[in-house]
């Protein structure tokens, strides 16, 4: 049985984006991913667009959407909530309530950087580069800490901070 997973932010135009279209593309056969925002943009934003697709990875039915399309009666179930709002600048994180397990990936938003296109291409594939690691982490987990909540939730909680060599370069 494949686990639902649900990449969550504020606009769901980028980082929640670069996730969601990442894990589809690395492990689309072990994960359904998903991605959605408190209050979408309505857009991708292109330079999210343009990493997904320097990465090799698909873009093909991403769209900006409201995380309604998954707290609905009918909709169904997920397993997994990661939010990837960045509360180190005082971003406010959606807050979700249901029975799935929750972690939180803090992550700067890329969208929000100012200057020349190559700055923002610069901030754009760091954001990925780190959501990168982290998924690189979140597919090591083993079997045996998926069938353990609480295992699961603290590993989950533990690749919530890593972060990638060229997270932080220029």
């Amino acid at each position: 049985m494949t686990q639902r997973v649900l990449f969550v932010c504020t606009g769901n135009s980028a980082r929640s984006v670069l996730a969601e279209a990442t894990l589809r593309a690395w492990a689309g056969h072990r994960f359904q991913a998903f991605s959605a925002g408190s209050q979408p943009a309505g857009r991708i934003n292109p330079f999210a667009l343009e990493t997904l697709a320097a990465a090799g990875i698909s873009t093909a039915g991403l769209r900006s959407k409201s995380w309604d399309e998954f707290a609905g009666a009918t909709s169904s179930p997920i397993d997994l909530v990661v939010t990837v709002c960045d509360s180190a600048a005082a971003e406010p994180c959606p807050v979700v309530f249901g029975d799935f397990v929750r972690t939180h990936w803090g992550l700067p938003d890329p969208a929000s950087v100012e200057g020349t296109d190559d700055a923002k291409r610069a901030a754009f594939a760091a954001a990925h580069a780190t959501i990168r690691a982290r998924l690189v982490a979140f597919l090591a987990l083993s079997p045996e800490v998926w069938a353990d909540r609480a295992a699961l939730e603290a590993a989950l909680d533990r690749i919530g901070v890593l972060q990638s060599e060229d997270a932080h370069g220029g």
